[in-house]
């Protein structure tokens, strides 16, 4: 049976290089996220509908690297971003979410979220918008409510890059044998 692991939380807290790592670690693939191969082709201005376009290709990237798992017989993948990141960019930017989104929340099912804090200095690119502490923090707490209201487990991911790798690869290894990683 295939782990779906997600690695979730504002931009600039290292959910790419954890779930390369962790991808690297465990042997397997990762899923990228498709939103920044979109704003790269398409530039920074986008708008409400843009974003539902970006959460298809998301969940279509999320589907191929499913595929290639089950093929490749490997036992977890690793999924940076996932359709509550896309509700939360919705309704932070244009103060509502495509029913599509909220519908594929419900939908989708996974085994772990890994949730990045936002004690990593922001790295600016120029993909990114908010370098600011305050809309740091806010978003942060806006991805911590939904993490505690939902059902999937989750662990908060904090420290430096190799801190980060060591809680995750715990809190993975814990779900992969049932045990619990506290």
């Amino acid at each position: 049976m295939l782990k779906k692991i997600v690695i979730i939380g504002p931009e600039s807290t290292g959910k790419s290089t954890l779930c390369e790592q962790l991808a690297a670690h465990y042997k397997t693939v990762w899923c990228a996220e498709y939103a920044r191969e979109y704003l790269l082709k398409h530039g920074t201005a986008y708008n409400f509908d843009d974003l539902l376009t970006i959460a298809k290709g998301q969940l279509s990237l999320e589907e191929q690297t499913i595929q290639s798992a089950i093929r490749n017989r490997q036992s977890e993948i690793f999924i940076d971003t996932d359709m509550y990141v896309m509700k939360v960019w919705c309704e932070y930017v244009f103060g509502k979410c495509h029913q599509f989104i909220l519908d594929e929340i419900v939908a989708r099912k996974y085994d772990l979220y890994l949730f990045c804090n936002i004690d990593l200095l922001w790295v600016a690119d120029e993909l990114r918008e908010y370098p600011n502490e305050e809309p740091r923090k806010e978003l942060y707490q806006i991805y911590k409510d939904i993490m505690i209201n939902q059902q999937t487990p989750w662990i908060d991911i904090s420290g430096d890059y190799e801190q980060r790798l060591e809680k995750a690869i715990v809190a993975v290894d814990a779900m992969l044998t049932g045990r619990t990683s506290e």
